[in-house]
């Protein structure tokens, strides 16, 4: 069975990217952090993580779909969990569903989470992905 040990953080809000990546840690995971899509893609490509958690609106409103995108299309990517979280539902209204299929089209990840990230929630989507492999 395939296990998370490793994961890529992508936020650009340095105090959420901290906060996560502590609580990620103390639940044992390693965690390779960075602030921008750029560096999120060479990271990924170097690094080779079992999960990524990245943010949905970063540089730009459509930064996180992007680079979502290119790492769901790797063949790395493709057998990892990209889950991507956002604070657009309390901007917006909208809540994203990555469970729907009219979604699951255009939004490429396997879950979103709402900020802010409940840390037990994030766990649960990973050992999700991990039931379902």
């Amino acid at each position: 069975m395939k296990t998370i040990n490793k994961i890529l953080l992508v936020d650009d809000d340095l105090d959420i990217l901290e906060q996560t990546k502590v609580m990620l840690q103390s639940k044992g995971y390693t965690v390779i952090d960075t602030d921008n899509s750029e560096n999120a893609w060479k990271l990924f490509q170097e690094h080779k993580p079992d999960a990524v958690v990245l943010d949905l609106i970063m540089e730009e409103h459509d930064t996180g779909f992007i680079l979502s995108y290119k790492i769901k299309k790797d063949p790395h990517g493709k057998t990892i969990p990209v889950i991507v979280v956002t604070s657009a539902a309390y901007v917006t209204g909208y809540k994203f569903d990555s469970s729907t299929s009219e979604e699951k089209e255009w939004l490429k990840c396997d879950a979103v989470l709402n900020k802010p990230v409940n840390i037990e929630d994030l766990i649960k989507k990973f050992d999700s992905f991990i039931e379902k492999s």
